[in-house]
């Protein structure tokens, strides 16, 4: 077995890499900035990515919505001899997303992962400037005003070690596994324990739903993309996304990472 991983530069690659590194398994990373180069916009770089592998860890294009790619990538990878994707997807992910119904309508085996929001984050990426500057803004619609609901956020580790064992062992085929945390937790007591182990304070400043979007449009994210992102936060803040799965136990066998064991290890994030 030869396991192409993608995006193997980003939260969830990188591990998966470390993670199939201790296992001694045959594997590829391949991202825009790895030796062997892998572009979803240039396919000129998929051919040789491929060439070998039996297996994907399939990252889609980041804060991207379009299935092109993806519905490109999955037939051109089983003509190479891919017998196995193992794709990450999301929680809430609508019934009928392109890059799912490309791995399910592939004839090979596939798992397809949905996790919440990545504890990371808060200090790889996304709200890590904001929380630096002392202040992270999230949206709020009329509904939602003066609530702070609570979302099981997940560690990327435990994603990786998941996906790991989906894209190494039987018994994962045609499965759909949704991943959570095993605890929820609102932004404000998130950030509060971030603070604890930082010593920053971090206040949080709501604005409406609209004017959240029109933010993350003007710092460069797609308008779809930022709409589906505003959705979701608000979701969380209204209270509607708090709920956990079992799909992190069910794989490995014991819970996730709590939220607190990822603060003391993420801490130099923040310092």
């Amino acid at each position: 077995m030869t396991i192409l991983v993608l995006g193997a530069t980003g939260k969830t690659g990188r591990r998966v890499t470390s993670a199939l590194d201790a296992l001694d398994v045959d594997h590829r990373p391949a991202s825009r900035r790895t030796d062997l180069r892998f572009d979803w916009h240039d396919q000129s770089t998929w051919a040789p990515a491929l060439n070998g592998a039996t297996a994907v860890y399939l990252v889609p294009p980041a804060m991207n919505l379009d299935d092109a790619e993806v519905a490109a990538f999955v037939p051109r990878a089983v003509e190479a001899g891919v017998r196995r994707f193992v794709l990450l997807s999301a929680r809430g992910i609508a019934s009928d997303d392109g890059r799912e119904r490309a791995v399910r309508e592939s004839d090979v085996d596939w798992t397809i992962l949905r996790p919440t929001w990545f504890s990371q984050n808060f200090s790889e990426d996304y709200f890590l400037p904001e929380i630096l500057s002392g202040e992270v803004t999230l949206p709020i619609d009329g509904a939602s005003a003066g609530a702070d609901g609570a979302h099981p956020f997940i560690d990327a580790q435990d994603i990786a070690d998941v996906a790991v064992a989906a894209l190494t062992q039987d018994g994962h085929a045609g499965v759909v596994y949704e991943l959570s945390g095993p605890e929820a937790v609102t932004f404000g007591e998130a950030l509060a324990r971030i603070g604890d182990v930082s010593g920053r304070p971090i206040r949080i400043n709501d604005v409406p739903a609209a004017d959240y979007t029109t933010m993350l449009v003007r710092a460069g994210i797609a308008e779809p993309y930022a709409h589906v992102l505003t959705m979701s936060l608000t979701a969380i803040r209204a209270g509607h996304d708090a709920a956990l799965s079992d799909g992190v136990p069910t794989v490995l066998g014991h819970d996730g990472r709590l939220f607190d064991d990822y603060t003391k290890q993420a801490a130099r994030a923040w310092a």
